[in-house]
């Protein structure tokens, strides 16, 4: 063991193993490096399931040519095991391959040797194999639950009840209900401890209404700054100076699917303004049904 940790050491001081830093931009924390820490082709599952569509339907690509030219070559190597194939044709053997691969056996051209035989064998398996493996990484894909939720660009905290209040808002982007939706808050900051050690320590926010049996609309989300919040007695200059970061996270049922989902924002300090209120967006129509304006959503105004 401390022949392992003396090991490890010599490393890290040889510059051999990753160093993740920690910037902040625009009031919010950046982790740079983190993701030299590990390697996603160490996980082709999960690399599969989180790029975007293109770079996976060109990983498919890339990975079905990839085959055809490995078996092609394959029949290449037997010689003229093929019927009705020119000898030594890269491209008949190579369409030979794909329609083996993919079973579609026109029959134009048919192995004709036991050395051909086995090879086509051999792909037809890794052919069964591929397309249930590719199938279920889409399906995958497909079935992935989430939610669109969106967060105001802003932060604001105004009085409210005479007390001071952090305010926020959140609205589902979807037409049906976050079943048993849970709000949670967190406001994370720089601190020092009476040793002197420093530490970046994490706080809950208790908010006025955390929980709701359906979330459909909007939803303004409030914590009250008295005296049990981590907020009390904190101004402008304290949050920069802290690099205080709110971390926001949603999750709840979506009806439709019947599986949990969530949602994460964060409010940097440039993001959190002191005196303002956001405009109201539900209004009245002249019979007396209401409505919710979504083109004001972002919009706030410094109290008069």
């Amino acid at each position: 063991m401390k022949f392992q940790l003396k090991r490890l050491v010599r490393k890290q001081r040889q510059g051999s193993q990753p160093i993740v830093h920690l910037k902040y931009r625009n009031g919010n924390v950046e982790i740079m490096g983190l993701g030299v820490w590990y390697s996603y082709w160490r996980d082709p599952y999960h690399l599969l399931l989180t790029i975007p569509w293109t770079g996976f339907v060109s990983l498919i690509c890339a990975f079905y040519v990839a085959i055809n030219t490995l078996f092609a070559l394959a029949y290449l190597l037997g010689g003229d095991c093929i019927a009705n194939a020119r000898p030594g044709s890269f491209l008949d053997v190579f369409f030979f391959s794909v329609q083996t691969l993919a079973s579609i056996g026109y029959g134009a051209m048919y192995p004709k040797t036991n050395y051909a035989n086995i090879i086509v064998t051999i792909e037809a398996i890794v052919g069964v194999m591929g397309i249930a493996v590719m199938t279920g990484l889409a399906f995958a894909r497909f079935s992935r639950p989430t939610a669109r939720v969106i967060f105001s660009r802003v932060a604001v905290i105004v009085p409210y009840d005479g007390e001071p209040t952090l305010m926020f808002r959140t609205a589902n982007q979807r037409r049906n209900l976050i079943l048993e939706a849970q709000m949670r808050v967190y406001l994370m900051r720089d601190e020092v401890t009476a040793e002197g050690e420093f530490m970046r320590r994490i706080y809950d926010l208790k908010l006025l209404r955390q929980q709701t049996p359906g979330f459909a609309l909007s939803w303004s989300v409030m914590h009250v700054i008295d005296e049990s919040s981590p907020l009390y007695g904190m101004t402008p200059e304290s949050l920069i100076q802290t690099n205080c970061v709110l971390m926001i996270s949603l999750t709840g049922i979506d009806e439709t699917v019947a599986q949990v989902v969530h949602a994460r924002h964060s409010y940097g300090t440039n993001e959190i303004l002191w005196n303002h209120r956001f405009v109201d967006i539900l209004h009245h129509t002249s019979d007396g049904h209401r409505y919710i304006d979504y083109n004001h959503f972002h919009d706030v105004q410094p109290l008069e």
